[in-house]
């Protein structure tokens, strides 16, 4: 194995530090574009480029506002119980 490939495994040996704060959540929209891209890749039954960008974009916002809704009503929900 060369010294290059041992580099790279050796990359995802220790996890990356995301923490609890609000901001962490913006490391869920690189996971949501890439949901997004790969399952229109797998369910378009013809694969034009401007018909691919519109329905990846589609997923994408779908996936992003349900998650912020959910994280609004959570929040809320917990915000009642410490009251």
């Amino acid at each position: 194995m060369s010294i290059a490939n041992l580099l790279v495994i050796a990359s995802f040996t220790a996890p990356e530090v995301l923490g609890t704060k609000p901001s962490s959540l913006l490391w869920m929209l690189p996971l949501a574009a890439s949901i997004a891209i790969i399952y229109k890749t797998t369910k378009l039954p013809t694969i034009t480029p401007a018909n691919f960008i519109r329905e990846v974009l589609v997923l994408f916002g779908s996936i992003v506002l349900f998650i912020t809704i959910i994280a609004l009503a959570l929040y809320t929900l917990a915000w009642l119980i410490a009251e």
